[in-house]
Order: C-alpha cells, then structure tokens, then sequence
C-alpha cells in the first residue's frame, strides 16, 4: 500500500497520472500507475533499472501512446490536447538526442523558432537559459565534440528554452562525474522554488539532495508514494527501504 503525503488543495495538480497502463506486446511494462503532483513540488521517481521510470515519463509527455488510462500536463490530456500540455512543459529524455553538428546556440535558436518564439522574445529567451545553464563557455562549439556534463547543459536549457511551468528529467545526473552533478543538483534546487518537477533516478543520494515526495515504481507498477520524513518513519536507511520496497513488489 503507498502512503499519501500531504496535500495542500489550495495548489493545482501540474503532473498527473491516472491508471496510466501500457502493454508491449504481452508485457505490461506500466501496470494502473496513478498519482498526482502539485505546482511547486518536486517529486523523484525511484526504481529499479527497467521499473518502469522511463516508459511512465514518455506516457507523461505524450511521447508514448497509454493502452489505458490518462496523463494530464498542467490540467491538459497528453493523449487528447498534447499541444497545450507540451507548451507548458520542459522534458529532458536520457540520453535526449541532439544535433551533433550544430552548436549550442544554433540548437536553441532552432528550437525557439520551432516553439514560435518571437525575434525579441528568441533573444532574450536564449541569453537566459545560456546563463542558467552555465554554457556560455562552450556556446560556439560544434555540440558533437562537448563532455557528457555539457551536453546534459545544453539538454537541460532546451528544456527551460519556453519558460515551461512542469519539468520532467530523466536521469538527469546519468554518466556525469560528481562536480557536475553537483552543479545540475543545485540547477534542480532552484528551479524547483517556482516550478513542478519529476526526476527519475535511481541513485539514492539524490532524493535527499533534491526531493520532497517519492514515487517508488517496481515491475510497472507504483509501490510507495510518500515523503521522505514518511519513508525514513522506521529508522531505516534508503538502501535498506528501497530492498524492502523493490524486494516485497517483486
């Protein structure tokens, strides 16, 4: 049984799931997932490597077609009215795949006309997310040829680019060495103050370090929803609660 955290009703739900379910074939790689999260939390989505934390993130975004149930962005069905959802949303895919051959600033200036962004507004919009981000340095760089570290920046400003009110980040802190993962935990932190984030992971760490609700998936299907504080109730560690969690589910 998961546990609910506290639900402050004067906050509107920006992400939800709602017996979100999807078959391949006659795998269930989702099983009648539901939760909902509220404008100005950030979430961390926790699992084992094929859990299902990936499959439910593309449901979410609209990238994948649900067999059953319902993925809402900002109050928008991602099935029904996915253009008005993905205009409030900023999504980082593992591994997001990017334009080897252009440079950071080619990318966003693409991108920013491919979301309609006016001239001005394209400018501002861009010099923006360049500083947020921290790839002022490698701006005019072929992407091709950046580190791991850089290429989660540029991936990461690609997100932000349209000011998005909901992030969603998958592994976000995946291949970097820890001073960038460092830097992108403390990007998280202060986006966090003023919008809705989902991140999946499966590092520990850093649900300390960033999060303040948990979702812990295991074979497609949600088996704790809860805080940390919750989680930590029994006096046990997060490795010892997540065997427990993973190893119960299975």
């Amino acid at each position: 049984m998961t546990e609910q955290p506290r639900s402050d009703q004067s906050k509107p739900a920006m992400i939800e799931a709602i017996g979100l379910t999807k078959h391949f074939g006659d795998f269930a790689a989702v099983a009648d997932v539901s939760f909902s999260i509220e404008q100005g939390q950030v979430a961390a989505f926790l699992g084992p490597n094929g859990a299902g934390k990936s499959t439910t993130m593309r449901l979410l975004t609209g990238y994948l077609a649900p067999s059953g149930g319902v993925a809402r962005i900002a109050g928008h069905d991602m099935a029904s009215d996915r253009l008005a959802g993905a205009a409030r949303l900023g999504y980082l895919p593992e591994n997001g795949p990017l334009y080897d051959d252009m440079t950071p600033r080619a990318l966003l200036d693409f991108f920013a006309q491919a979301r309609g962004l006016r001239a001005s507004r394209r400018k501002e919009r861009i010099d923006a997310v360049i500083d947020q981000c921290a790839i002022g340095s490698v701006i005019g760089k072929a992407t091709g040829k950046l580190s791991r570290g850089y290429r989660q920046r540029v991936g990461m400003a690609l997100a932000l680019l349209h000011e998005p009110d909901v992030l969603i980040l998958d592994e976000p802190t995946a291949g970097l060495d820890p001073n960038q993962i460092r830097e992108v935990r403390e990007t998280i932190r202060r986006l966090g103050r003023s919008k809705t984030i989902l991140l999946s992971t499966h590092i520990l760490q850093e649900v300390e370090a960033m999060a303040d609700r948990l979702l812990f998936i295991n074979e497609g299907r949600l088996v704790y929803d809860g805080t940390v504080a919750q989680l930590n109730e029994q006096g046990k560690s997060l490795d010892e609660r997540f065997a427990e969690l993973t190893t119960a589910a299975a």
